[in-house]
């Protein structure tokens, strides 16, 4: 039953804890002082610029603080894990601008049929996504934006090896490790991030954060949770180093039991559709608790 649920929102959506990092730009000598300056001006013009229900959203998402903790900046080539509807894709195509690059990465064709919903149809439907999803983003661009392309985790092109300054997977990994068993797609996925990036460059995390105290079977990925030992390790065997972790977008509120879903929050709601007060006690946790988690790639 939980897979069940799981499935019916992965498309509607897309051990220790070290000290948190401040987050960091690192530019040649020859750059103006002001460069770090310009950059925070043009991702501050950039969420400003969005519609007001993405705004609504920055309260849990901390886009800016994200960005920057990451490193991401204008001209950069960035691979971004299950891109989806869009919702950090229009954000980056502007902020990336015409210098930029941005690669969507789906999940590998053979994982779908472990939904319920992947019949032979979706999969079959799912096997133009590398071509189906660029056309869609093309109407997110302007002239200014970066350019788009996309691949599937574990049939990354060749081409594409030691090209990105980042890989960032936002919301990504819970489905991957939930079927890791049927196909080690969380593996290949890592792999294919190792694969894709420059010596030096970053993986950013920001994934559905369970407290460690909780069950293992709670936090394998099908609940949606996965605990930060758990992605720290898993990361670190797939070749990278970990830099830093930190906490703003953290979510106190949200504790959930080990029979609770990451989806009966903001904004799935899937348990509360019919009961406006448990939907108003759902409301009032806001979206999940999030580990953000900083790699690189070792040069």
């Amino acid at each position: 039953m939980i897979r069940i649920t799981i499935a019916c929102l992965v498309l509607s959506l897309a051990a220790c804890q070290p000290a948190t990092e401040s987050p960091t730009k690192a530019s040649p000598e020859s750059a103006p002082a002001t460069e770090p300056a310009v950059e925070q001006d043009r991702l501050a013009a950039v969420l400003s610029a969005q519609p007001e229900d993405v705004q609504a959203r920055y309260q849990y998402r901390h886009p800016q603080e994200t960005l920057e903790f990451f490193e991401i900046e204008p001209g950069m080539t960035l691979v971004e894990g299950l891109p989806g509807r869009g919702w950090y894709t229009k954000l980056l195509l502007p902020y990336l601008g015409q210098d930029g690059h941005l690669i969507g990465a789906n999940y590998a064709l053979d994982m779908w049929p472990n939904f319920p919903f992947g019949t032979e149809e979706f999969v079959e439907k799912m096997r133009t996504w590398t071509t189906d999803w660029p056309a869609e983003a093309e109407e997110w661009r302007a002239d200014d934006s970066a350019t788009v392309a996309a691949f599937i985790f574990g049939s990354m092109p060749d081409s594409l090896a030691g090209t990105a300054d980042v890989v960032f997977h936002a919301r990504v990994l819970h489905n991957l490790a939930n079927f890791e068993e049927e196909g080690e797609y969380l593996t290949a996925a890592l792999a294919d991030s190792f694969a894709a990036l420059k010596p030096g460059g970053t993986l950013g995390i920001v994934q559905h954060h369970a407290r460690d105290e909780m069950p293992d079977e709670f936090a394998d990925g099908s609940h949606g949770y996965l605990k930060q030992s758990f992605v720290i390790a898993v990361v670190e065997q797939a070749g990278f180093e970990f830099v830093a972790a930190a906490d703003f977008n953290a979510n106190s509120k949200d504790q959930p039991t080990a029979d609770d879903i990451v989806w009966r929050l903001p904004p799935s709601l899937v348990t509360s559709a019919e009961d406006p007060e448990l939907k108003a006690e759902m409301e009032a946790i806001g979206e999940s608790n999030r580990m953000t988690l900083k790699f690189r790639k070792p040069n």
